[in-house]
C-alpha cells in the first residue's frame, strides 16, 4: 500500500518549475488555455501539500499498527494546519521580526528558521520538504515576501542543482535496468491521462479542442515533486526501486514534456484527422489560438 501511494504521487504531479518556463520560452502565455493551465499546476502545488503530509505520516511512522499510522497521518495534517494558522494569525508578528535592515542578517534569519523548521519537522516523522513548504506559505503572508523572493532566487538554482546531483549520487547505473519496463509503461498511462484530462478541462471550461489538446501535453512534465517523494519512500524503507524508477520517469518526462507542448500543433493536427474535431474550415480560425 504505501510503495502504490508513493507511485501514485510520482506520477501524478506535474512540475510546475517546467511548465511555466516552457510556456515563457514558446512565448504561450497570452494564449487562451495559459490561465487554465497555471491554475491546474497551482491546484496540484496546493494539494501536494496535503498529500505529502498524508503520505509522510503513514511511509515515516515507526509503528506497524493501524492506531499509530493513524496517529502520525493526524500529526502530520494537524502540523500543517497549525502553519495555515500562524500564517492567517502571526503575519503582524513575523513583519516585525524581519523588520531587519541589513541583507545579510535577514537572509540568514530567514534561512535559520527554514533548516529549523524542515529538522524540526523530521523528527516528528513530517517530511522536511513539506516543513519548506509550509514555512513558504506562511512567509508569502508577510509584508516581507517580495524581499525575501528577491534574496531567495539567487540560491534557488545553486540548491535545485545540489538537490538533483545529491539524487543522482543516490543511484546505482545497474539498477536502472530493471526500472525500464516500469518506466515505460508509466509515461505512456502519464501522457494518455494527462491529455485527457487537459482535453476534459479545457472543453468544459469552453475552450476549443486545440487549446484543449495544449492543456494535456504541457501538463506532461514531471520533476522536483517525484524525486521528493521518491526520496520519502526511500527514507521510509520502502522497496529500492523507487530510486532508479523516479530518475528515469523524471529524465524522460523533463524531455519529452517540454517536446510535447513544442509540437501540440502537429499533435493535434494528426489527431483531428483521426477523430474529427474541428471541422477544416474552424481548425483555420483557430491556429492563432496556439500562435
Amino acid at each position: 500500500l504505501k510503495e502504490v501511494l508513493i507511485l501514485t504521487g510520482i506520477i501524478s504531479f506535474s512540475s510546475s518549475a517546467i511548465v511555466a518556463k516552457v510556456l515563457v520560452d514558446l512565448k504561450r502565455t497570452g494564449n487562451n488555455e495559459t490561465e487554465l493551465i497555471l491554475g491546474i499546476i497551482m491546484f496540484e502545488d496546493i494539494f501536494l501539500a496535503v498529500y505529502l503530509s498524508v503520505v509522510s505520516g503513514l511511509v515515516l511512522s515507526s509503528s506497524g499498527s493501524v492506531w499509530g499510522t493513524l496517529l502520525s497521518t493526524f500529526i502530520a495534517i494537524g502540523y500543517m494546519l497549525i502553519f495555515f494558522v500562524i500564517a492567517r494569525k502571526a503575519s503582524g508578528v513575523l513583519n516585525k521580526l524581519f523588520n531587519i535592515t541589513s541583507d545579510e542578517i535577514f537572509i540568514i534569519v530567514v534561512f535559520a528558521l527554514l533548516f529549523f523548521i524542515a529538522g524540526f519537522s523530521e523528527t516528528i516523522h513530517v517530511a522536511e520538504a513539506i516543513g519548506a513548504l509550509l514555512l513558504g506559505l506562511v512567509f508569502s503572508e508577510t509584508e516581507h515576501s517580495d524581499r525575501i523572493e528577491k534574496l531567495v532566487i539567487p540560491f534557488r538554482d545553486f540548491f535545485g542543482a545540489i538537490f538533483f546531483f545529491s539524487f543522482g549520487l543516490s543511484i546505482d547505473p545497474t539498477t536502472l535496468g530493471g526500472a525500464v519496463w516500469m518506466v515505460l509503461g508509466a509515461v505512456i498511462i502519464t501522457i494518455i491521462g494527462n491529455f485527457a484530462a487537459g482535453m476534459i478541462a479545457g472543453r468544459k471550461s469552453g475552450l476549443s479542442h486545440r487549446a484543449s489538446a495544449n492543456i494535456g501535453l504541457t501538463i506532461v512534465s514531471r520533476g522536483e515533486f517525484s524525486i521528493i517523494l521518491a526520496n520519502l519512500g526511500i527514507a521510509g524503507g520502502l522497496m529500492p526501486i523507487l530510486t532508479p524508477f523516479a530518475a528515469l520517469y523524471v529524465l524522460t518526462l523533463a524531455i519529452l514534456g517540454p517536446i510535447l507542448t513544442k509540437e501540440s500543433k502537429h499533435i493535434y493536427n494528426i489527431l483531428n484527422k483521426v477523430f474529427k474535431w474541428t471541422p477544416p474550415k474552424v481548425q483555420k480560425k483557430q491556429e492563432k489560438e496556439v500562435h
